[in-house]
């Protein structure tokens, strides 16, 4: 039963976040800076962890269902000391999980648009499939006090709004449908881009000098948001956590 005797004051709980970017902008080196961390691998992440000892690191995943319900079933019940746990990526999962609902259809759709009778009913059972890892994940943070880290690669998509004109923005590379278990319920949504800077007499040639910049305040050209306060943009070091005050 419910009453004003079970009030009590807000917790520190791990972080869920989400990070976003390009191929090769730094989001593998973001989140081998976590504490303690235990990657489940959807893609191959290639030489950023190369001699990592401090990174553990399951098989390569190949069948989206079983492989993850394994492997969640393996941190929730087995001991360990990991802290974090890293999904890389989720959009490669996407594409696995589309793949595994079309050779669930019995009519061997050509696409995922037409799977399970079309009108959306294959992303709809994509999503289901992405807001059942949500929820393994929140068993994770409950149970084993672990921060979760989601790597996404980055899309671009055209936002109509009722009262504004259309315009594109930086998102995750999957449906909506599936987009907004990673965006709507976590304490971090971070775009990782590089540090640009215009020069030439025409102001029109984009230079960067390699600074990795990670935004995850609101913002119109990209996914981005927190639960933290943060209003800046944040310099990303190799090597450096710049979220370790918070987690």
């Amino acid at each position: 039963m419910i009453s004003l005797k079970s009030l009590q004051s807000p917790q520190k709980k791990p972080m869920v976040a989400t990070f976003v970017g390009q191929g090769g902008i730094g989001k593998t080196s973001l989140a081998a800076s976590f504490p303690a961390c235990v990657w489940i691998p959807i893609e191959n992440p290639g030489q950023t962890l190369e001699g990592r000892e401090d990174i553990a690191m399951f098989p390569l995943v190949k069948n989206p269902f079983m492989d993850m319900m394994q492997i969640f079933d393996a941190l929730l019940q087995e001991d360990h000391k990991f802290k974090t746990v890293v999904i890389d990526s989720i959009t490669q999962l996407n594409t696995l999980f589309e793949k595994y609902v079309m050779d669930s259809d019995p009519k061997k759709p050509a696409s995922i648009n037409t799977a399970l009778g079309g009108y959306g009913a294959g992303y709809k059972a994509v999503a289901n499939l992405h807001g059942w890892v949500r929820l393994r994940c929140e068993e994770l943070v409950e149970k084993k006090n672990m921060n979760v880290i989601f790597l996404a690669h980055a899309d671009t998509e055209t936002v109509s709004l009722p009262d504004q004109e259309p315009f594109q923005r930086y998102t995750i590379r999957m449906n909506d449908k599936s987009v907004s278990h990673y965006s709507d319920n976590v304490d971090i949504v971070g775009f990782i881009k590089l540090g640009m800077f215009v020069t030439g007499e025409d102001k029109k040639r984009a230079m960067s000098d390699g600074t990795r910049i990670i935004t995850c305040y609101p913002t119109p050209s990209h996914i981005s948001k927190n639960r933290f306060g943060i209003e800046k943009d944040i310099v990303f070091k190799k090597n450096e956590n710049p979220f370790k005050e918070i987690i």
